[in-house]
């Protein structure tokens, strides 16, 4: 090639990238194009034309023109780390690791190579491996932009967040870079430092106020610090960034619903429902619950984002690879349970009577229990703890150091008390550390998790005619499904003055969270109001806002605000004492109480509509294990009729509450000792069936 010609090719080729530089990526091909029509032997065309595929993510073309520059000239250092770019890219790990590999002895002292096999090990599942490249980065090159914040993101998935923070702090100080605002923000949120970390998101959106995902971040801050008006504005913000953002809407319609802001709820609802139609990953399913929805559109929300962790958790679980051991046939069974409820929680409180039994039952070899939750000092942590065998917090732990936990204790049976609950870990088990892994209790519904085997039911919450809707082999309890606590105190209430109850008239109660009280349910509890003279409806106090829009609906139905009544939220004894006043407790739907064992173990009727879905159907299965099935209306209608009754007549409400009284005494609804036979059979049988080598199937 003479000069004139080595002249114009170099003249082009920085034309292509300065063309590359600006992102003007189409113009840059078509250039690069011609080059390696007039230069097929020229590598530095091959790889720029490979970057420019790349950019323009056409991945395979990309892969195969670096390849051939690479081929051209071994020694290329930019084409071995732009190669294996694109083949992290296309999920080709592996073959990126290696890649990065053979660049390395190509520029010794350039960090690019190691930062690029850090990233290479770190899809791979290989933390510490990526860890090691990434710390070989920053020793050759102090200040690479990228591998000081790899570093610390690798630190925080290994269940470091301290040296995750210093070493993002320190990058930062050097460049107060947007993602490095960005994970710190997920460090400090890693240690429940929400406050610090609202700030650190708020410093990523000054830098750049156009990205939404500074201001769904900021959204979720100020949802844990309880700022829910805030939380709604973020979220706003995040779809007008970011229409498509599934996510955000998601979060935004369940704070509308825990602010009782109901004007935009329809609209918005639909739109959540057609983006699961759609197969959007990123709704979380227990936002749904409280939606007006078919069980179909549940399985299908869960199992989308199921999918997504499952992609996700693959190359780990290849890496871990935690193959359970045998178990001979007649051995003891070994349990374990996760839960973010171990503590003075709905969880903790429903499952401690019936862990104390398991704990001295026979074919119950260990029983661990894992807590996702910090110690809040509570008497039920302590009971709780005293009835494992081993009590594991794993709180701030990394999946794969919990799942490993698990594993090494041979645990054969394990529960999700969680499943897509707050706080669940659903990447614990998709790492499948246990042979038999089980869905129960706190999530009401199919998990859709290919990793989970089993969902605990019962007959009434899940009926045969809806079981096409879900995912999991059914074990059905010959009994409600939900555990109880049979020990409960109750401390005698203030009395109704006191509490801002009237003297007289009949007390409906509905102490459900707030985001369950929708516009329909709250319209059905109005309409029993207005139809039985001088009573009232007693809520749980939802803030002052939430308050305020509730009175001014109430008004706007033609009912006194007046006779709304909230309660403030106090120690558990204190909260059942305070059914002692109630008369009748209205539920909600679609999503119903799930305590409701609480308002009937104080001595109050519950009255509810089963639906279709699991979460409108526990109020139902409490009521029919008592034998009251009268208060499981069939529609609206009966459930306002019935509460109309009752309300109008002192004597049946008398009658209905001394019934309750009978048959809490007689029932085995909370008696424990023949619940966990029950729920020890069902263990038993799944037991047998994996021993056996045979696979999940239906129970019971």
């Amino acid at each position: 090639m003479n000069n004139a010609s080595t002249t114009a090719l170099n003249k082009a080729l920085q034309t292509v990238t300065e063309l590359l530089v600006q992102q003007r990526v189409s113009e840059a091909e078509h250039q690069v194009v011609q080059l390696r029509i007039a230069w097929p032997k020229n590598a530095e065309v091959a790889r720029l034309h490979g970057l420019a595929l790349l950019m323009a993510d056409r991945i395979e073309p990309a892969c195969s023109a670096l390849s051939t520059a690479i081929a051209l000239d071994p020694a290329n250092f930019e084409a071995h780390c732009n190669l294996g770019s694109a083949l992290l890219t296309c999920g080709e790990a592996a073959k990126a690791a290696q890649t990065f590999t053979e660049a390395l002895p190509l520029a010794p002292t350039q960090a690019a190579a190691w930062n690029g096999l850090g990233n290479a090990r770190h899809a791979m599942g290989d933390l510490l491996g990526a860890g090691e490249a990434y710390h070989a980065a920053i020793k050759v090159e102090p200040d690479h932009p990228g591998a000081q914040i790899n570093l610390a993101a690798v630190e925080l998935a290994l269940g470091q967040p301290e040296a995750a923070e210093q070493h993002t702090r320190q990058a930062l100080a050097r460049r107060p870079h947007p993602q490095g605002w960005l994970l710190l923000g997920h460090i400090l949120a890693a240690q429940d430092r929400y406050a610090q970390a609202l700030d650190a998101y708020n410093e990523g959106a000054r830098l750049v106020p156009s990205d939404p995902q500074f201001t769904y971040q900021q959204g979720l801050m100020a949802e844990e610090l309880g700022l829910l008006d805030k939380a709604a504005s973020a979220y706003r913000r995040t779809l007008r960034l970011n229409p498509p953002d599934d996510a955000a809407l998601g979060q935004l319609v369940f704070v509308e619903r825990q602010r009782c802001a109901w004007n935009d709820l329809p609209a918005l609802s639909e739109r959540l429902q057609q983006a699961i139609r759609h197969r959007s990953p990123g709704i979380s399913p227990f936002v749904l619950l409280a939606e007006e929805v078919s069980p179909a559109l549940l399985c299908r929300c869960a199992a989308t984002r199921a999918a997504q962790i499952e992609a996700g958790s693959h190359n780990l679980r290849e890496r871990l690879g935690l193959t359970p051991l045998p178990v001979a046939r007649d051995a003891p069974m070994r349990i374990g349970l996760v839960a973010n409820g171990f503590h003075q929680h709905a969880t903790g409180v429903l499952t401690v009577a019936l862990l104390e039994a398991l704990s001295a039952h026979p074919d119950i070899e260990l029983l661990a229990l894992y807590a996702s939750s910090p110690d809040d000092g509570s008497e039920l942590r302590s009971r709780l703890q005293a009835a494992a065998s081993i009590f594991q917090q794993t709180h701030g732990l990394p999946a794969p150091t919990i799942a490993q936990h698990i594993h090494d204790d041979q645990i054969e049976i394990l529960l999700d008390l969680d499943g897509w609950c707050a706080g669940g870990r659903p990447e614990v088990f998709a790492l499948r550390p246990a042979p038999i892994q089980v869905n129960w209790l706190a999530y009401p519904g199919t998990s859709s998790m290919p990793w989970i085997n089993y969902l605990i039911a019962d007959h009434f919450v899940l009926p045969t005619q809806e079981r096409a809707h879900y995912s999991e082999s059914i074990a059905w309890l010959p009994r409600c499904y939900q555990p109880n606590d049979p020990s409960r105190t109750i401390t005698p209430p203030p009395s109704r003055s006191a509490l801002g109850l009237p003297k007289q008239g009949t007390v409906f109660v509905c102490f459900n969270a707030r985001f369950k009280i929708n516009p329909a349910s709250f319209e059905r509890m109005l309409a029993v109001l207005r139809a039985t003279p001088g009573s009232v409806l007693w809520l749980l106090d939802p803030g002052t806002d939430a308050q305020n829009r509730l009175r001014h609906y109430t008004t706007t139905h033609g009912i006194e605000a007046s006779r709304l009544v909230f309660a403030q939220q106090r120690p558990h004894a204190e909260y059942l004492g305070l059914f002692r006043h109630a008369d009748l407790f209205l539920d909600s739907h679609p999503y119903n109480a799930h305590t409701t064992s609480d308002a009937l173990w104080a001595g109050c009727p519950v009255l509810t509509c089963p639906g279709h879905n699991f979460a409108s159907r526990v109020a139902g299965s409490l009521n029919q294990q008592l034998g009251l099935d009268a208060l499981n209306a069939t529609d609206d209608a009966a459930f306002i009729r019935t509460a109309t009754d009752l309300g109008n007549h002192p004597e049946a409400l008398q009658t209905l509450r001394q019934q309750l009284q009978q048959s809490r005494d007689h029932s085995e609804l909370f008696n424990m000792q023949a619940y966990t036979r029950d729920f020890v059979a069902v263990l038993k049988n799944m037991a047998i069936r994996q021993r056996q080598g045979l696979p999940p199937a239906d129970l019971g």
